[in-house]
């Protein structure tokens, strides 16, 4: 085994792996005792099976600081030329408020956070969502909004599925989209629609007797302005889809519904769209909050997640994930869905824009564009350039037969780019950034004067919206930056985030997200550039993708990545999709048949059911591996129908399986695939690489092992890396040639935008602070098994008793003889100042916890005490001195309420309840104790509650 030396140990004190690793070579020194090995070189020997192991250094380029990386990038940044974007399709100029950038984008108190599972410790981005959710409900007119999806094509994918479970059985397997459906949707409808069996239908309903008949259709997507600038008349429609037996979904640009009609008040069923001109920068693509809104008869069927009201342990007003918010882990393969978590930080932000221009502010914003367009379209006319179609809100389409090409060269070369519709057909939107100098440079650029100021309603007669919207106080009551400044930190006070203390939630990897990392992504030569930008003005965004796909295919050890995928759940269904065709191009069509380990993540087998493949489970063994006796009886059964296997290595059991070299054997054996989920890659970066021990494919987690943060529940990027045969099988550009694969996400390159934090990761950290990453986590993993082993069993153990890169704590056993259950441990652990492990999964009754590598010795020392010292108290209820529901654990967490109320009648003193660790100045606060998760089931709502409820 070839030695390590070089990267066993911390990087010299001022590198930036020194900084990323928390614990320091004598923090190291005195782990590896408690673990019982003598260096971290054998600790990595003894748990990592040996046939896995990767020969030589990764091919990552020597490490630099962050000086000498930002200054590499500021090149790279310097190679784009973000003109004014004139574009539109989706993607617009917009205005970041400084005081959202600020306090939102740029603050660690919002971007480390986790998805709000823990409710009682997220109130403030769950608030955040719950204004997100109100200002999507009350701009379509429909009764209930999720709190964001991926982006506006993966919404509308989404929503075609919707449809299809909601409509009257009646319907048949039609799902028809206007033509005047942004591109680059129709090409994400098509990916998703063809492995399920639904005929996709592009309709042009002015010429009905060119196209296949309708009705029967399950569902109708129109475009709400269309791409041409036009508005359908959306009432017309409803009745003819509803006549059907089908839905209407209407993708709707969020900003024209300030003063377009809503869609749900002209027989919309469904919405969806994009949140990206509230306050998100283009930035090449993405991120940004796509949103869907529906009727109350379909909230059941929203994919997603859901905030909603319900009440806490003193009945007051507190807010948590509604409805099956892990639903992929209960339903697996028959979820509505496979999206786990979608792009919660954008939607704050979009939320918070809201709330900071209000009602009579969006409403300003979205004349600006609409007089703007008002103006250019009767320059033109004027002119005598005829339009394609009246316009309807921020856009025209200007018909200039044969000199499309020249008048988008003449506007470019006037700092402008504008959009070629066709050879004939030029395409110009405006935006809240837009001047009266960009239209003057496009009217010179079509050869025609500027008009005079348009002093008419921008809005055409019938289309103009008269309800009222955003009438909640909150909407109101933020208008000055004081005010809204003051608000914003009131709701990043309420939440636990890594800038209070470790969140050691197994599978998720909440490691240090650098602020060099961060940085990057507001640099405007970064954030100002429209994915549909010509290349030679991209030059610099497109080299810093390349070299990012490279590096990550070198370090996973496969011969392609694509990084559209724009979230883990997207990246499987790209690998997937990519095995499938695979599969189909050699002549197997007909093999369909996903395995799947049962201790696998629920998107696992949701993904595989979306790619058209039929799951079947594979049972685990009492050590938690792949049991191989039913592996070989399920490719037995299945020889002739086997597509692929889909296993997590390391295991969701937080052990490296020995045979995971006969697992990967046997499927290709049977004419299958090997599919290696990388949610849990932090285990393995620099020591073993998936491409090389068998794998075919992965989807890496970016927000995971390659510290893009969480966000509270999104932005995520989730690569699919593949072998060489499975390469032409990548994902393709939704606005280029289809390939065969089609797109998965509404941009080429995803969530371009954040792959700046990958990319500085990587080149700060090399090839040596990688590996040493990886055995930092592995250790710290192994100390905190070591410490409670003694007082919480670690239900799984590979090799010489060791875990990988996190463990699993039984609680079953002390269940059972106490009461006392999983979420009691929990909560309680909120009074201790931590967010709490993994809460029964992938096994029910225990806790999975996962360190990283970014933690210090005494924040590991600090969480293994809290639950060293809540054993004690398990103990307590089991020994009988305390009933369980008289228990401090039974009441956690403890609000400053109520330790400070006047009564105090519990069994346990006020300090035990408050400072179970000890009086700290540095003391954590929940804003709400226990949620009744069932109370806010039973009564659900899921908009912004009336302000007296909050007075209670």
């Amino acid at each position: 085994m070839r030695s390590r030396t070089a990267c066993h140990r911390r990087e010299p004190e001022l590198s930036f792996a020194a900084r990323h690793i928390g614990t320091s070579a004598a923090d190291q020194d005195a782990m590896l005792k408690a673990v019982g090995q003598p260096s971290i070189e054998a600790l990595m020997d003894a748990c990592m099976p040996d046939l896995i192991r990767s020969a030589g250094d990764l091919g990552l380029p020597p490490a630099v600081s962050e000086t000498e990386a930002q200054a590499e990038l500021r090149a790279l940044a310097g190679r784009n030329r973000p003109l004014r974007s004139m574009i539109g399709l989706g993607y617009h100029g917009t205005h970041t408020p400084a005081v959202l950038r600020r306090n939102i984008l740029e603050n660690p108190s919002w971007y480390t956070a986790y998805t709000p599972y823990q409710a009682e410790i997220s109130q403030g981005r769950l608030e955040a969502l719950l204004n997100f959710q109100t200002v999507v409900t009350d701009l379509t007119g429909l009764d209930v909004a999720g709190a964001s999806l991926l982006d506006e094509s993966t919404a509308a994918a989404e929503a075609m599925l919707l449809a299809r479970r909601a409509a009257k059985k009646t319907t048949g397997n039609v799902f028809a989209v206007d033509h005047r459906v942004l591109p680059q949707t129709i090409a994400v409808l098509k990916t998703r629609a063809e492995p399920l069996g639904i005929d996709l239908v592009v309709a042009d309903l002015d010429f009905p007797a060119d196209q296949p008949p309708l009705t029967g259709a399950f569902g109708f997507l129109a475009q709400y302005p269309a791409t041409d600038g036009s508005a359908l008349d959306l009432c017309a429609l409803a009745a003819m889809v509803h006549s059907w037996g089908g839905l209407l979904v209407t993708a709707a640009d969020l900003l024209s519904l300030a003063v377009l009609e809503a869609p749900g008040a002209q027989g919309a069923d469904i919405a969806v769209g994009s949140t990206q001109r509230f306050g998100m920068p283009m930035g090449f693509g993405g991120p940004h909050a796509g949103y869907m809104a529906v009727r109350d008869t379909f909230q059941r069927q929203l994919p997603g997640r859901l905030v909603g009201v319900s009440r806490d342990s003193g009945d007051n007003p507190a807010l948590r994930l509604a409805l099956q918010a892990r639903e992929q882990h209960i339903r697996r393969e028959k979820a509505t869905s496979n999206i786990c978590t979608a792009q919660v930080l954008p939607a704050v932000v979009a939320a918070s824009y809201a709330v900071w221009h209000g009602p009579e502010g969006l409403r300003a914003i979205a004349e600006h564009a609409a007089g703007h367009a008002a103006r250019l379209d009767a320059s033109l006319q004027s002119a005598g350039i005829a339009l394609a179609a009246e316009r309807a809100f921020d856009t025209v389409a200007a018909v200039v037969p044969g000199r499309a090409d020249a008048v988008i060269a003449a506007a470019a070369d006037r700092g402008v780019n504008v959009r070629r519709i066709d050879a004939d057909t030029v395409g110009v939107s405006c935006d809240e950034t837009t001047t009266e100098a960009d239209l003057q440079a496009v009217c010179e650029a079509f050869g025609v004067p500027l008009a005079d100021p348009f002093d008419g309603d921008p809005v055409p007669f019938g289309l103009r919206r008269t309800s009222a919207f955003l009438t909640h106080p909150v909407f109101t009551a933020h208008h000055s930056e004081t005010a809204m400044m003051r608000y914003l930190k009131r709701l990043a006070d309420m939440d636990y985030g890594l800038d209070r203390g470790m969140i050691p939630l197994g599978s998720c990897t909440m490691k240090l997200n650098a602020a060099a990392e961060m940085e990057p992504i507001s640099w405007p030569e970064f954030a100002d550039v429209h994915p549909l930008a010509p290349a030679d003005q991209t030059e610099g965004w497109r080299a810093l993708i390349d070299q990012l796909e490279g590096w990550l295919a070198e370090v996973c050890g496969y011969a392609a990545v694509s990084v559209q995928p724009n979230a883990g759940s997207q990246g499987e269904l790209a690998g997937l999709l990519a095995i499938r065709a695979w599969q189909a191009d050699r002549g197997q069509a007909g093999r369909d048949v996903c395995l799947i380990p049962a201790s696998a993540h629920g998107t696992n087998a949701a993904s595989a059911v979306l790619a058209g493949m039929r799951v079947v489970v594979v049972a685990c063994d009492e050590a938690g591996n792949v049991d191989l006796g039913d592996l070989d009886a399920k490719i037995g059964a299945h020889a002739d129908d086997l597509a692929a296997i889909m296993v997590t290595y390391p295991s969701t059991h937080g052990v490296y399986e020995a045979t995971i070299g006969e697992v990967c054997a046997r499927v290709h054996d049977a004419g299958g695939q090997v599919y290696v989920d990388g949610a849990n890659l932090n285990a393995l970066l620099g020591w073993a690489k998936p491409g090389r021990f068998g794998a075919d494919v992965s989807h890496l987690n970016l927000h995971k092992t390659f510290c893009i943060p969480h966000g509270g529940g999104g932005p995520g990027v989730g690569p699919v890396a593949v072998a060489e045969h499975l390469a032409p099988f990548l994902p393709s550009d939704p606005m280029g040639e289809a390939g065969a694969v089609g797109p998965v996400s509404q941009a080429r390159w995803g969530s371009a935008g954040i792959l700046q934090i990958p990319w500085m990761y990587l080149r700060m950290m090399g090839s040596a602070g990688v590996t040493a990453a990886t055995s930092s986590a592995v250790l710290a993993a192994n100390y905190v098994a070591a410490r409670l082993r003694e007082h919480f069993p670690v239900l799984y153990a590979g090799a010489h008793g060791l875990v990988a890169h996190e463990c699993i704590l039984d609680l079953r056993e002390l269940t059972k003889r106490s009461g006392v259950s999983v979420e009691d441990v929990a909560k309680r652990l909120i009074d201790y100042g931590f967010h709490a492990p993994t809460m029964s999964f992938p096994v029910a009754g225990t806790l999975m916890v996962e360190p990283t590598e970014s933690e210090d010795l005494a924040e590991l020392d600090r969480f293994c005490e809290a639950m060293i010292a809540i054993r004690g108290e398990i103990e307590a209820v089991a020994s009988g001195a305390v009933a369980v529901e008289d228990s401090a654990l039974r009441a956690a967490p403890h609000t400053a309420a109520v330790v400070t109320a006047d009564v105090w009648d519990r069994a346990y003193s006020r300090a035990e309840a408050a400072w179970p660790a000890g009086v700290s100045a540095a003391k954590y606060w929940p804003p709400v104790g226990r949620i009744d998760n069932a109370w806010g089931d039973r009564n659900l709502a899921c908009t912004c509650p009336p302000i007296e409820a909050y007075g209670a």
